[in-house]
């Protein structure tokens, strides 16, 4: 069990969990952890390092090597997971207030954030629960029994981003720890508080000592050392492409398993019909102002590409800059704001950069592009930037090519179904996109053409935790969530058993 015997002031920095423990960083070094509303310092969190990861994994590695859990008949394990679910419903309120402050977010995105986590472990708790115990092969003879069978993969790595810090945490370990692997999880360096807790509870709901294992620090260091380790069998990463590829590369010399869930680009088409009706044409604005600037921006899967059929170009962006001008930005956890801010300094550096290119490449200003004037709500010193509108955008853009992760929408016109499909593909990722129409027949058509893991009808943003999660592109390789997501920790086995074995002559002697 985890040690508790530490004053609140004394666990401060021993947020490096591994084996039971709880301790500080080998080195000593520490982090403070900023609030991006205000950039003033609300935690200090243990700066692990590679000595630090090692002695995690030996711990992961006893745990499954000699551990109990990964024999663990699947019904505890489901328990187990039901368990941590109901912690999460208890904690609610508390984890909700600590991911806006860590995150930058609303309070009411931190909720529907527990929420979300809350689902995750209850589908794999009832995925796993009801599976059944293999699938038997037809080996063409009595006397033989053949059956494929599933075992936990081993020791697996998680590396998880800032933006969805909980979230993106309990889409790995939910199914890692369906399956009966051990782990250890590295959450980004500047929003690690919810996943700190959430050790806690696993703990609390009675993890065996050794499964859950965290080590708080930076990528070059934990995250690199976790990807290329010998003693890890998987490693799951979501982030940004360049340190994926790192990821692959450092993971590709010991050939373990490899899931990778990385950028997204993602085209949001409406066409015209969509916006025929009043209610229609509302629905279709309101629904791309959710795709850009939910969470400020900050979204893997952010609608931040408005592809718009001509005829109804000027009437929609019109409207869409109106409303976007409105949203009331703030800190998180303010009554009545609708978005927060960046999640650091550097976070609205890029997003300055890539508004300031936009415009030198003949975009046009909508709205926003700068930074709102300072107000009780908005401190001087937060890290916000207002909802950024850019028409008459074009493919050889920056802001249209690369991913911002901020709050910035580019407009791109069509006149042409096949012209429609042709922008929404033109892009190297290939994560998730969105088709408005109020033709059935064309709603089918374009979504089928879409190359994006990810296709929304009607919709942005929605997922369901039996659905699967995944891309195309450069946006990544694997599953995350649905049956698939829980095949990602298991290793698929054929087992043969010959009931009547006779000897094998294999050569004449």
């Amino acid at each position: 069990m985890a040690n508790s015997t530490h004053t609140p002031a004394e666990r401060a920095h021993r947020t490096i969990h591994a084996g039971g423990e709880w301790l500080a960083a080998s080195s000593g070094a520490t982090r403070e952890i900023l609030d991006p509303a205000d950039a003033v310092a609300f935690a200090v969190v243990a700066e692990g390092d590679e000595k630090d990861t090692d002695l995690a994994v030996a711990a992961a590695r006893r745990a499954f090597d000699a551990g109990d859990w990964p024999h663990t008949p699947v019904a505890e394990r489901a328990a187990l997971l039901r368990r941590v679910a109901g912690l999460l419903v208890r904690d609610r309120e508390k984890l909700g207030l600590l991911e806006s402050r860590d995150a930058g977010k609303t309070v009411e995105e931190g909720r529907v954030d527990i929420d979300c986590v809350t689902d995750a472990f209850r589908y794999f708790a009832d995925l796993v629960a009801g599976e059944a115990p293999g699938r038997v092969v037809d080996a063409g003879s009595p006397e033989v029994h053949s059956v494929v069978v599933h075992e936990p993969v081993g020791v697996c790595a998680m590396i998880t981003p800032w933006n969805y810090p909980l979230l993106q945490a309990s889409w790995k370990i939910a199914p890692a720890l369906a399956a009966g692997n051990t782990f250890v999880i590295k959450p980004s360096e500047i929003t690690p508080m919810t996943t700190i807790a959430l050790i806690d509870l696993l703990v609390e709901a009675g993890l065996p000592t050794g499964v859950a294992n965290i080590v708080t620090g930076p990528g070059h260091t934990v995250g690199a050392r976790l990807a290329e380790h010998p003693d890890v069998d998987l490693v799951s990463f979501t982030g940004g492409l360049t340190s994926g590829v790192k990821v692959a590369q450092a993971a590709a010399v010991t050939v373990k398993k490899v899931a990778l869930e990385l950028g997204g680009k993602n085209p949001n088409v409406v066409f015209a019909d969509a916006c025929a009706t009043e209610e229609g044409f509302d629905t279709a604005v309101d629904q791309a102002l959710n795709a850009a600037f939910m969470h400020s921006g900050q979204v893997c899967s952010a609608g931040g590409r408005l592809i718009v059929e001509e005829s109804v170009r000027e009437r929609f962006v019109a409207e869409l800059a109106r409303r976007a001008e409105r949203i009331r930005l703030g800190r998180g956890t303010e009554e009545g704001v609708e978005c927060g801010p960046l999640v650091s300094a550097q976070q609205r550096a890029k997003t300055e950069d890539y508004v300031v290119s936009a415009l030198a490449e003949g975009a046009e200003l909508r709205c926003g592009g700068k930074r709102p004037e300072p107000s009780p709500q908005r401190p001087e010193s937060g890290y916000f930037y207002e909802p950024t509108v850019l028409d008459h955008c074009h493919r050889e853009m920056r802001v249209v090519r690369e991913e911002v992760f901020g709050p910035v929408l580019t407009v791109e016109t069509f006149r042409t179904e096949d012209e429609a499909v042709a922008l929404a593909n033109d892009t190297e990722y290939g994560l998730a996109g969105a088709v408005w129409t109020a033709d059935a027949g064309r709603a089918r058509r374009v979504a089928g053409r879409l190359r994006h893991g990810t296709v929304w009808i009607n919709d942005f943003h929605p997922y369901l935790p039996q659905a699967e999660w995944g891309g195309f592109g450069k946006s990544g390789v694997g599953r995350e969530l649905g049956p698939a997501g829980l095949a990602e920790y298991r290793e698929s086995k054929h087992v043969y058993q010959n009931l009547a074995p006779k000897p094998v002559r294999w050569f004449s002697g």
